[in-house]
């Protein structure tokens, strides 16, 4: 491993309060595709097949808590619950806690365009890590974790003040500056017609503020909103 790719592990473990045995693992979770395509000659594998695991991790983990602490809520409440707490925002938000966005090995498309800061590149990269945690250590440190950096968003997932309506909240953003327009627009629909992944754009006063990808349009759109208040948001702390 590269001096530098071990400083980028230290910093990791840093941020997240784990110490890998295996760095390898480490290094392979904050590795983007982009990144992992770009320097394929190197051999170097994306956190994709960590992400997938990580996923199937963090839902048990969720599933279990929630199955033991709400035993009185019925399974659909429980699964819109659990959807809310491992959600993209709720993920991706905990990333930026735990500074995961300065660690990550990006392609240089991807960091031109902020990488760093978008939504989806951040929560699947904390997915991840859960599963890199989980390949380590086992699953009682990768729940350890998790209960520790989604203790808050799993506790307003239960008081129902977890739930975040962007587009509404990029509405009354926007409206604070006179004859704004907001506009959402698909991209494009990718997979068969009981699978299809939308990506919408979302654009005010005819500029792309945000992208998102989903299920549904409306999924899509909330997300493209939320990626819009976040450009905005950092666009302010520039300032």
């Amino acid at each position: 491993m590269k001096n530098s790719d071990l400083e980028r592990v230290n910093l990791l473990e840093k941020n997240i309060g784990y110490v890998y045995k295996d760095k390898s693992k480490a290094l392979q979770a904050i590795i983007h595709s982009s990144y992992a395509y770009e320097h394929r000659r190197e051999g170097l594998s994306s956190n994709e097949r960590l992400e997938f695991l990580g996923d199937s991790v963090l839902n048990f983990l969720i599933t279990d808590r929630l199955f033991k602490e709400v035993s009185d809520m019925p399974e659909g409440e429980m699964s819109k619950l659990r959807a809310s707490v491992v959600s993209e925002a709720s993920l991706s938000e905990c990333a930026k806690k735990l500074n995961v966005g300065e660690v990550l090995l990006l392609g240089k498309g991807e960091e031109i365009m902020g990488g760093r800061k978008r939504p989806s590149i951040l929560a699947d990269a904390m997915e991840a890590i859960i599963g890199s945690i989980y390949l380590d250590g086992g699953l009682e440190p990768a729940s350890d974790f998790v209960s520790r950096f989604l203790k808050e968003n799993y506790e307003k997932a239960i008081n129902g003040t977890l739930f975040s309506d962007y587009k509404t909240k990029l509405q009354e953003e926007v409206q604070k500056s006179s004859n704004s327009n907001i506009k959402y627009i698909v991209i494009s629909e990718t997979g068969p017609d009981h699978d299809k992944v939308f990506t919408v754009a979302v654009l005010v006063n005819g500029e792309q503020m945000g992208q998102g990808t989903g299920k549904t349009k409306k999924e899509a759109e909330q997300k493209a909103a939320g990626d819009a208040l976040n450009r905005i948001k950092a666009e302010a702390v520039e300032l």
